[in-house]
């Protein structure tokens, strides 16, 4: 049974001295906490019995009223004051706000320890702290359970939420959205405040931050140790509450269950990059590949292969895991700055990628594969599709339904454009180790210059000339000529693009 305002006063040995708000005595104590921050409300659970030496004390008329009126709100007990210390005088503002809340202000009798209350408070909630801590002990007995008998984390998480009395949620913290697959969305409400929190929000009250309300119920939000990716939401009845301490043992809970979730995908992530990279590197027979996709749910008749990019490095690497919580079956491999990720052509599997990697994602999709036979095509084709995507500014280019800036809708016509045009020069340079076909590339980006075209490869005008001559003999075309010189600028162009399509292999 917890212990009132009013039944500490009654302490003889306490001493303590009723200023204002004699109204609250009424109220119970759950804990006492010494304090001397200048916004105490913040760091409050609800239920405390605060002591300050009033050092940080304001000393306006109006700020301390505010200070009372913020402490009662949060459902703080009472504020007690070390008599004859640092605080200032208490204005008449204060008192009135006091009264009028029923929030009590004591004054604590010099030399009376703070601890001597604290002991007081202690021995008579001895049976709630008993009840807390055997709370604490279910909790954390959760996780014995689910590793002996792998239980789903959604009972996992139904029985933190009996144990809290109230519905939980884990979530992205960068997103709102759920952080399991197959979990009911958060009110919008509710993920779009949890997007828009940063760090340094000031709606934070015992360790939590507060959210908007839905309905009847009350929101309020915890980090998850060691994922800060992931947030713990709690919705609970506002007239209620949550303990926050509470609260944080459940995070703990959720961050082992976090982390053992995450062993799991990294040991399927691995698995799974192998076996795309053995398809992508032509290392695995068709019937092999074939059993394997359809054992993790993947279709190629139905599915496409993505080569994607982004400037965040974070998304990049939790990508497989965003697929992951979006149920969508893949195959994801990063290698340097691409990913490549096998998935089913869904109409929803666009936006999942888009996503997944955020506002600076270029993503190119291959058409159907259809057989792993033609695997190796579309993975040109993916390449080839993530190279117009970056040279056009667009989020998504799927292969075959875009037109890219030189004219070219696919890889088989930038080839014979290729072959058509530079194939003599291209073989040229394999076979003597030269560099006919740069030379003609920076030659024509700058304007035909002779001089500004030595200059940028550092060598003679002469030599210049000499391999612009050499390139107009093999192709038979002359650079004065603007139709010859038109075709020439466009296979230069497709070869430069075509080099983008090739798979890259590990070093």
């Amino acid at each position: 049974m917890a212990i009132t305002i009013g039944e500490l006063t009654e302490i003889p040995h306490l001493r303590l001295e009723v200023h204002s708000g004699a109204a609250g005595l009424g109220r119970e104590v759950a804990w006492t906490h010494v304090t001397d921050l200048p916004e105490p409300w913040r760091w409050v659970t609800g239920g405390e019995f605060l002591m300050t030496n009033g050092m940080s004390f304001p000393k306006s008329a109006k700020a301390q009223a505010d200070l009372v009126r913020q402490l009662a709100a949060k459902g703080v007990a009472g504020l007690g004051i070390g008599e004859n210390m640092y605080c200032p005088p208490l204005t008449r503002a204060v008192s009135r706000i006091s009264d009028e809340l029923g929030f009590p202000l004591l004054w604590i009798r010099y030399p009376l320890p703070f601890v001597a209350i604290s002991r007081a408070v202690a021995e008579a909630t001895l049976l709630d702290q008993s009840q807390r801590l055997s709370r604490t002990v279910r909790m954390y007995d959760l996780i014995r359970r689910h590793t002996a008998h792998g239980a789903d984390p959604a009972a996992v998480l139904s029985a933190l939420a009996r144990e809290l009395g109230c519905e939980i949620q884990v979530c992205e913290r960068a997103t709102g959205e759920p952080w399991f697959p197959d979990t009911p969305p958060l009110d919008p409400t509710v993920s779009d405040a949890i997007a828009a929190l940063s760090d340094s929000s000031k709606n934070v009250a015992g360790g939590a931050y507060g959210l908007p309300s839905i309905g009847d119920r009350a929101a309020m939000l915890t980090d998850i140790p060691r994922h800060a990716d992931a947030a713990l939401v709690a919705l609970s009845d506002p007239k209620v509450g949550v303990d926050p301490i509470q609260l944080q043992h459940a995070a703990t809970v959720v961050s082992i269950e976090l982390s053992q979730t995450r062993l799991m995908l990294e040991h399927e992530r691995r698995y799974k990059s192998g076996l795309l990279t053995q398809m992508l590197e032509g290392r695995m027979d068709i019937p092999a590949a074939a059993d394997q996709l359809a054992e993790l749910g993947l279709d190629p008749a139905s599915a496409v292969l993505v080569a994607a990019r982004s400037d965040d490095p974070n998304r990049m690497l939790d990508l497989h895991n965003s697929l992951w919580r979006r149920s969508l079956p893949n195959l994801c491999r990063l290698r340097m700055d691409t990913a490549h990720v096998l998935v089913p052509d869904d109409t929803d599997t666009d936006a999942v990628l888009i996503r997944a990697l955020g506002p600076t994602a270029r993503i190119g999709v291959s058409g159907r594969i259809g057989s792993l036979s033609r695997f190796e095509d579309a993975a040109r084709e993916a390449s080839w599709a993530l190279s117009i995507a970056e040279r056009q500014g667009t989020v998504v280019s799927r292969y075959g339904s875009a037109v890219p800036w030189i004219g070219l809708s696919d890889v088989a016509e930038a080839q014979t454009l290729v072959d058509r045009i530079l194939r003599p020069v291209l073989d040229y340079d394999e076979k003597h180790q030269s560099q006919l076909v740069e030379t003609l590339d920076i030659f024509l980006q700058n304007q035909r210059s002779w001089q500004r075209t030595a200059q940028a490869m550092h060598i003679h005008r002469q030599t210049v000339m000499y391999r612009i001559r050499k390139v107009e003999a093999l192709t038979e075309r002359d650079v004065a000529d603007t139709n010859a010189l038109a075709e020439l600028w466009l296979a230069v162009r497709a070869a430069e693009l075509l080099s983008t399509t090739q798979p890259r292999r590990d070093s």
